[in-house]
């Protein structure tokens, strides 16, 4: 048998432009579809070791929902790298000083760790409000695949 393995070329590869309106819907539902855009898992030609991903403008970010007690339970956490520096800064907090940040950071998790995943979450756009500077762009809607009023 002689048949290949096929690589997508830089040449082959068409990234498009998906606007996706995060108002009212639940974090890890909008990021694991964001996700999904930004590696190009949706594509035919996807590879893993190519960033064969579309661009994604997420807006509403202020908007996003959380279920159960995350709201008050989730805690992010950091530390500066001095002594004393650990910090932890609760979501509605979060969500209230940076809105993008819960969003993005939920996104850049469930992407490959290295140079890959840096080239792709650099193709994330994240907005609190409805407006964007992308426009000359001419982004499609993107629908989500799940949205509240078809469950729970």
């Amino acid at each position: 048998m002689n048949s290949k393995t096929y690589t997508p070329k830089a040449t082959d590869i068409k990234h498009e432009w998906y606007i996706v309106d995060a108002a009212g819907q639940t974090l890890g539902r909008v990021a694991t579809e964001v996700a999904r855009l930004l590696r190009g898992k949706h594509k035919p030609m996807y590879a893993t070791h190519v960033d064969t991903g579309d661009y994604v403008i997420i807006i509403n970010a202020k908007d996003i929902v959380v279920t159960g007690n995350k709201l008050t339970d989730k805690v992010y956490v950091h530390h500066t790298m001095y002594p004393g520096g650990f910090r932890e800064i609760a979501f509605r907090d979060q969500l209230a000083k940076h809105p993008t940040r819960p969003i993005y950071d939920a996104i850049k998790g469930m992407l490959p760790h290295n140079r890959l995943g840096r080239e792709m979450i650099g193709k994330l756009k994240v907005y609190a409000g409805a407006e964007h500077p992308h426009t000359a762009q001419t982004p499609k809607e993107y629908k989500l695949e799940y949205s509240k009023e078809q469950g729970e």
